[in-house]
């Protein structure tokens, strides 16, 4: 398992999916084409980029490098890398035939090959234990905390999410990736404190 300290932002799903198998860290889908309407999307990737970075890693054809353009010109402030998978011919293993223009895109990519481009594109990449890692906020911790699961829970992520510059239409597998690379369980604790009082 790898941990990377920028934000990644993959294409779909599959793409995600992929990486979730050995990176440790966020990984965020433009779901394609979409991301050109995501206002909340673009708000969160560009708060990520002056938090933490971003690093982009789309496919290497028209679409990948579409798509890559557009987030990079949404981000004025902060960190963009750019992670490069190579052209190589072929189709994924769930797909009946090749894309387009016939290249295997990131989810058809070897684990070595993706955490090369990340390494080539200046990623600051640990090796970690599969065993975990302690001081990561949980879903437990949200729930301790009246983040999710009580009755003002909305209304109190809203109020975290503007006191940390943040959307506060974040899905909650979302707003735990984005919390634990953006602070501590003990921050948190203080954040929450001071927002409650």
């Amino acid at each position: 398992m790898y941990k990377v300290k920028e934000a990644i932002i993959v294409e779909g799903i599959y793409d995600k999916t992929k990486l979730e198998g050995f990176i440790d860290g966020i990984i965020l889908t433009t779901h394609g084409f979409a991301v050109y309407s995501n206002e909340d999307f673009i708000k969160t990737i560009q708060e990520l980029a002056r938090r933490t970075g971003i690093v982009i890693l789309t496919d290497s054809d028209s679409a990948g490098v579409r798509i890559r353009n557009f987030v990079k010109q949404t981000v004025r402030e902060g960190v963009v890398k750019h992670a490069y998978v190579p052209d190589i011919v072929g189709k994924e293993r769930r797909k009946s035939h090749a894309s387009k223009e016939g290249l295997l895109g990131v989810e058809g990519m070897s684990e070595d090959t993706i955490i090369k481009a990340l390494r080539d594109a200046g990623c600051e990449i640990d090796n970690i234990s599969d065993t975990g890692k302690d001081g990561d906020i949980t879903k437990a911790d949200l729930y301790m905390l009246g983040l999710s699961g009580g009755k003002n829970s909305v209304q109190l992520r809203n109020k975290l999410a503007k006191e940390i510059n943040i959307p506060a239409k974040l899905s909650a597998n979302m707003l735990l990736d984005v919390l634990n690379r953006l602070m501590s369980y003990d921050e948190l604790v203080e954040i929450v404190q001071k927002i409650t009082e």
